[in-house]
């Protein structure tokens, strides 16, 4: 008779290569970028949903250069019936990165208290030569940002952003469009 364990190697290994076969492909980045051309203001076009921008619209980010080599962040968005809503955060380069990984953190109590946990992964998963468009995703899939140079893009070249983040894994179907997320406004009359 058959060792009860060797009798079970086979249905192991089976669930364990099924298990990994459906972990995503580690998420690549661009080779290089140059924070000097990446500084200055973007325009979000579209971001997966998350808690913290719930209500938010007309978001911008701005990205200036610290002399300890870290880069300011300011994040701003407009909230219906609010004035600006706005989150100071400065990241660090991820060594051996090229500037293509950041690790960010925002400054608020809960990352004065534990800083490690409220670090966030900013990784340059596009940018154009001329660096007027950019994707910036994470490994886990759950962060997505298209941002650019102008307020608006041209459908064909959001199409082809949609269509880099969707070959990286990201579920590109849940992609909220920043001009789609503006209020509605009443009509002048009253009516809707």
């Amino acid at each position: 008779m058959k060792h009860p364990v060797a009798a079970l190697l086979p249905l192991v290994a089976t669930l364990l290569l099924s298990a990994c076969g459906g972990q995503e492909k580690p998420l690549a980045t661009v080779d290089k970028v140059d924070l000097q051309r990446y500084a200055g203001t973007w325009y979000e076009i579209a971001r997966l949903p998350q808690w913290f921008q719930r209500g938010c619209y007309d978001s911008t980010a701005t990205y200036s250069l610290n002399d300890d080599g870290t880069v300011k962040v300011i994040n701003r968005c407009q909230r219906e019936g609010e004035q600006t809503s706005e989150a100071e955060g400065t990241a660090r380069v991820v060594p051996g990165s090229d500037n293509a990984k950041l690790k960010v953190r925002f400054d608020n109590w809960v990352s004065r208290l534990i800083p490690t946990i409220t670090e966030g992964n900013y990784w340059i998963i596009a940018l154009d030569k001329d660096y007027q468009t950019v994707v910036i995703g994470e490994p886990s899939r759950e962060y997505l940002w298209i941002l650019a140079r102008q307020s608006e893009l041209p459908e064909d070249q959001y199409q082809a952003l949609v269509q880099v983040a969707q070959e990286k894994g990201f579920p590109v179907e849940e992609l909220q469009r920043n001009r789609q997320l503006r209020p509605e406004t009443a009509a002048p009359d009253g009516s809707e």
